[in-house]
């Protein structure tokens, strides 16, 4: 099992940075991708990134060249910096994992809210 927990949400102003973590714990060793995804009020959830085991990264088009996904060296926290913040990303935001042994996002926190006003 992997555990995850998110934080660093808040209100922002649009322009405005913040940075998401996501702590894991549990059978880490067992993830082969982790991402971000994120759901608005009456919208389906969408992913923003994801980063491999190897990795690599990917993006959503509506975020290339403002968000960045990284993790740290042992892999156990997940982050997502957010700059040039718009209200259109205002939205809760989930960390996912997928282990090596499945081939969708097995692992889920509970989210953490990111608001964004004009």
């Amino acid at each position: 099992q992997v555990q995850l927990v998110e934080s660093g949400g808040g209100s922002v102003q649009a322009g405005g940075s913040l940075r998401l973590s996501c702590a894991a714990s549990g059978y880490t060793y067992s993830i082969s991708c982790m991402g971000w995804f994120r759901q608005a009020p009456g919208k389906e959830r969408e992913g923003v990134a994801t980063i491999d085991s190897d990795g690599s990264t990917s993006y959503a088009d509506s975020v290339k060249g403002r968000f960045t996904i990284s993790q740290d060296n042992a892999k156990s926290t997940l982050y997502l910096q957010m700059n040039s913040l718009k209200p259109e990303d205002t939205a809760m935001y989930y960390c996912a994992a997928k282990p090596f042994s499945a081939s969708g996002w097995t692992y889920w926190g509970q989210g953490t809210q990111v608001t964004v006003s004009s």
